[in-house]
């Protein structure tokens, strides 16, 4: 099976840390919404977004989706944003941006892979307790409209949020009924000031993905690991995930537990693809002024990639 050579490292874009909905009981963004009094001020600005989105291209990290909150761009920005970040990426992107419509869906089409349903939770009586704002009726009529347009579709999952293994069989059935392409699993990390306090066992976790590799052999799968869970990404390796994601990388760059996650990806017997190590030399000025950016963007983009890469040499 082609997951069985290699792995690497895929990066969520954050767009914004807003989300009107901001009630799903696991969230970060539900402690954080009584503080945002305006959500224009919880945007990240553009330059930070693209010198990110570079930064992916030029380290071979690849772009797992843009994710932000519901209702925390105009379509109009969103637009913009996801024009430029593929200019730079070269390559087409996967939205998890919450529930578009059709006429949404075609305005991003020529940029876009495909989009990501939040599931989050396929147990339906825990799903509708854990995320009342989020119905999956919205998401199964979003991948209807994927269908129509020739979009790919994916969704995300988070375990231990109450589920047992027995509700794998509800996932298998939801994967083969709507055909879809990708899943992005995630182990929990319970947030303060949340209803959880304790993340998944890894072999619970990694059973997870054990059995949704064997059920769908060509399916990619995407697994979660934060810093205290990297001791099982080779064990989530071995059950089927093709990479790994949920690892702050620019943060932790070439720190102890970036080259834990290299290690255990040589550990299962993978080829590391790109680099969480070795930070390569990097002409900013040529790597920017190459982009098809108007010029005070560009100069923009410049000063946060120094930014970025003088965080990482440390």
């Amino acid at each position: 099976m082609k997951y069985q050579n290699k792995t690497w490292f895929e990066r969520a874009i954050f767009l914004s840390w807003y989300c009107s909905k901001a009630d799903c009981k696991f969230c970060l963004m539900s402690t954080l919404r009584p503080f945002i009094k305006n959500p224009k001020k919880a945007k990240r600005h553009p330059a930070s977004i693209l010198a990110e989105a570079l930064l992916c291209k030029i380290l071979g990290w690849k772009i797992e989706f843009l994710s932000g909150g519901y209702e925390s761009y105009t379509k109009k920005e969103l637009l913009s944003l996801i024009k430029n970040i593929y200019k730079i990426y070269k390559k087409k992107l996967w939205l998890n941006i919450g529930v578009l419509d059709e006429k949404t869906l075609m305005l991003f089409k020529p940029y876009i892979i495909g989009v990501t349903g939040a599931v989050e939770c396929i147990n339906p009586r825990l799903h509708d307790y854990l995320c009342p704002s989020k119905p999956l009726d919205e998401i199964i009529s979003m991948f209807k409209v994927c269908d129509k347009l020739g979009l790919k579709k994916s969704i995300t999952i988070i375990i231990g949020l109450g589920e047992t293994i027995e509700d794998f069989s509800l996932l298998k059935k939801f994967i083969a009924k709507h055909k879809l392409d990708k899943i992005t699993f995630y182990a929990l990390n319970p947030h303060p000031n949340t209803i959880f306090k304790k993340g998944p066992d890894p072999l619970y976790y990694a059973e997870w993905i054990r059995k949704t590799r064997q059920a769908f052999p060509e399916l990619e799968i995407v697994a979660g690991s934060w810093v205290n869970r990297l001791d099982e990404i080779s064990l989530l390796l071995k059950a089927g995930a093709n990479g790994i994601t949920k690892f702050p990388a620019i943060k932790l760059f070439s720190t102890e537990y970036a080259h834990k996650i290299e290690e255990q990806a040589e550990l299962a017997g993978r080829k590391f693809i790109g680099t969480l190590t070795k930070l390569p030399k990097i002409d900013i000025d040529e790597e920017v002024n190459q982009l098809d950016l108007h010029d005070d963007l560009k100069e923009k983009i410049k000063i946060k990639l120094l930014s970025y890469i003088k965080q990482m040499k440390k």
